[in-house]
């Protein structure tokens, strides 16, 4: 308790003396939403930290930084309180504090954990030489039954809805606005706009980040825009599948032309641009904008999502080989740790951030009406 009173008040004292001084107020959301406060109460700055993008720009531009005796670090402490907020939102509590240290380690274990589960699913369905044989070559339900990976995936899938839905109803109803406040149309608009362009990395006059360091930058954005797309196209392979099968009765495997299997191409491309290149960046970063705390968490979630693109593609170009059945294996317990781990890494940030993008919205049309 005493640490997360310390932060508040460290990040408190940064907002204090940047409402004062006012330089930054073009560069980001951030600025203008400090303005409109003349206090911050402990919710107010969770909601700020997560406005925040930590391009890092306004560390660079502050008089008051490191070596001044104000040490105003903007980026840094609004990284330590956001991944406070993710802690405190998260549901179950118990499963997030798995993941606060060596979260890669935790995640390489999980991803590790759950195949040797299905192997030992696929050895009680039959035999465990099917997993090096060509006579199920493509047949991915020859090895897995459909009803038992539906259920294993679906009751997987629910629970993870359900801890990242819990963990958004906790951050809303932190920010006092209550149900009736989610209601405005405009409002979404603009932050479906802001978040799916990710508008905020442009930084000023569409110059990019100051990001890994005090150059200004369009990589950042750009690899959020692959690994994010590159994630959407995967689940769209997914949903076009479960179409397909349900729908239209199609059973797979699927051409590589019908759109699971293009959807799924593309997406693992971008799953491996991506991840790689944000983790590049993350680690050639200035440190001084950074919480090294986070590293394994964040490293975490961008491993598990470039293996998930490896294993992904790989099944595909393996599919009708003796391979297939343990690149299926590997790829599906890469897939249920990514999962499991959402509401607990990096990845729920986006949905405390679509929020907070849209409180922002929320309170600027408010001010224009």
């Amino acid at each position: 308790m005493q640490k997360i009173d310390a932060l508040i008040e460290e990040t408190r004292n940064n907002m204090t003396i940047c409402n004062a001084c006012r330089y930054c107020e073009g560069f980001c959301p951030v600025f203008p939403a400090m303005e409109r406060r003349r206090t911050f109460t402990p919710e107010d700055l969770k909601y700020l930290a997560n406005l925040c993008h930590n391009c890092g720009e306004c560390y660079y531009a502050c008089q008051y930084a490191p070596p001044h005796e104000f040490a105003v670090n903007v980026p840094q402490s609004m990284a330590k309180l956001r991944v406070e907020s993710y802690r405190q939102y998260a549901w179950p509590q118990p499963l997030a504090r798995l993941f606060d240290r060596s979260g890669l380690l935790a995640a390489l274990a999980l991803a590790v954990g759950l195949t040797l589960i299905l192997l030992i699913a696929i050895a009680l369905n039959g035999d465990l030489s099917a997993l090096v044989t060509t006579q199920h070559s493509g047949d991915f339900y020859a090895l897995l039954p459909h009803n038992t990976m539906v259920v294993t995936f679906g009751s997987v899938s629910l629970f993870v809805l359900l801890a990242l839905i819990m963990g958004m109803v906790r951050f809303w109803r932190e920010s006092g606005e209550g149900v009736t406040g989610l209601g405005d149309a405009e409002s979404w608009r603009q932050a479906l706009k802001e978040t799916f362009s990710l508008q905020h990395l442009h930084g000023q006059e569409e110059a990019g980040c100051t990001y890994p360091d005090a150059y200004h930058s369009h990589w950042r954005r750009r690899f959020h825009h692959f690994t994010f797309y590159g994630f959407m196209l995967s689940f769209a392979a997914t949903v076009t599948g479960t179409i397909y099968h349900y729908v239209f009765g199609w059973q797979a495997p699927y051409d590589f032309i019908s759109l699971p299997k293009l959807f799924g191409t593309l997406g693992g491309i971008g799953l491996l641009i991506g991840p790689a290149g944000l983790l590049y960046l993350k680690l050639v970063r200035d440190q001084d904008t950074a919480d090294v705390r986070q590293m394994g968490m964040d490293v975490a979630f961008i491993v598990l999502l470039w293996l998930t693109g490896l294993t992904g593609l790989s099944l595909m170009l393996l599919r009708e080989t003796s391979a297939m059945g343990v690149m299926l294996v590997v790829h599906l317990g890469v897939v249920m740790a990514l999962f499991i781990t959402m509401p607990y890494g990096k990845f729920v940030h986006g949905f405390y951030r679509l929020l907070a993008v849209y409180r922002n919205a929320l309170e600027r049309n408010r001010l224009d009406q």
